[in-house]
């Protein structure tokens, strides 16, 4: 039985927050300290007039009221039940003369949340994520930055079979995770999922005084011809505003979560955007488990990285880390990096520019004889 392994950060299948496509990056940090500064008002047990006029401005400063797929605004106050008694606030006038007014006597008075406006999907672009995805044609597809399982079942039925006439995977999972920015690790597979569970890391134990971690690693059991195969789905801190120290102690503990899997079967792999390195720390955790790279197998014969240029191992960040007993069974490693745009790659013919790339990561993927 040959099956093949894949690990793609989508990049494109989230709606992602406008705050971050900002380029003035002081800009940014004033609309995620507006943003915190607003959750921690919204979540006093009872507004004094000095917290009503401050919630009000913020919500008047980034349009919070606000509806529109089009201008969706940095910040939008959701009210689950709004209404003349019963929402947070109440609007007069309209454009840049709205005024807001707090009618909310505390937090347990209406029912609602702030949160980061979201631009919409990008239909061509994911589209294009698509196509990798269809040209790839794993039968267990790992998926990191995903929105939500709905998102994935949309993408699975819509664009692959939809756009593509693909066969959709009959088997999708994902599990909502720990980033507060709504992107997760899934699993697209034409075997049976088992077993799911979703391993939240801790605070850091070198530093306990650390805000818990923004990222978990999900762990799937997939049943394969009787025999059980456990992925370790991951998505580690990225390097934009780095924390290697945290980045590091996320890896040690995929490395504890990997050992005590091995309990049960020896067929467990790690698969994912772990944002380093061959040369780092944090790579260098995971081979001290057995764990061993695929693009470092004899049967790989293509480019040394997984982002960008793909050109150099400094660009490598995407991994398929296999135990021994299935490294014996790899058959052909590939690289698909025709979803990127970028000068030195020759790219689909619908990718013509960044703004309408699958990504900029490449999927990678293994060949296993099972």
């Amino acid at each position: 039985m040959s099956i093949r392994i894949a690990t793609f950060n989508m990049e494109n299948v989230f709606r992602r927050p406008t705050v971050f496509r900002l380029e003035d990056a002081a800009r940014r940090e004033e609309v995620l300290g507006d943003f915190a500064e607003l959750v921690a008002l919204l979540d006093l047990p009872a507004y004094r007039d000095g917290d009503k006029a401050e919630i009000a401005r913020l919500v008047e400063k980034h349009r919070a009221y606000e509806t529109d797929p089009k201008n969706p605004p940095p910040i939008y106050v959701n009210q689950s039940r709004p209404g003349k008694d019963s929402g947070l606030f109440r609007t007069s006038g309209s454009g840049k003369n709205t005024r807001v007014e707090v009618t909310a006597a505390g937090r347990t008075s209406w029912a609602g949340w702030a949160e980061l406006g979201k631009d919409d999907l990008d239909i061509d672009v994911v589209r294009n994520t698509g196509r990798v995805v269809a040209e790839v044609d794993a039968d267990i597809l790992l998926t990191v930055e995903v929105e939500d399982r709905l998102t994935l079942e949309r993408f699975n039925t819509q664009v692959l079979a939809g756009a593509f006439g693909r066969r959709p995977y009959p088997y999708n999972l994902l599990v909502d995770g720990n980033d507060s920015r709504g992107i997760d690790v899934g699993v697209l597979s034409r075997e049976p999922i088992t077993s799911v569970r979703s391993h939240l890391f801790d605070t850091n134990p070198a530093r306990p005084d650390q805000r818990l971690f923004s990222r978990d690693c999900p762990e799937f059991e997939i049943r394969l011809d009787g025999t059980s195969l456990v992925i370790l789905g991951n998505h580690l801190k990225s390097k934009s505003r780095d924390d290697p120290e945290l980045r590091l102690a996320q890896a040690k503990r995929v490395a504890e979560i990997h050992r005590a899997v091995l309990e049960r079967t020896p067929h467990v792999l790690v698969a994912g955007d772990l944002n380093d390195d061959p040369e780092s720390e944090t790579a260098a955790v995971l081979r001290d488990t057995g764990l061993r790279d695929v693009m470092s197998h004899p049967a790989y014969r293509g480019l040394p990285g997984t982002f960008g240029a793909c050109k150099s191992e400094r660009d490598k960040i995407d991994y398929l880390l296999l135990p021994p007993p299935l490294w014996q069974r790899v058959q052909h490693v590939g690289l698909e990096t025709r979803g990127i745009f970028h000068e030195e790659i020759k790219s689909f013919d619908t990718v013509t520019s960044k703004a309408d790339a699958a990504s900029d990561h490449a999927a990678l993927y293994v060949d296993l004889d099972l």
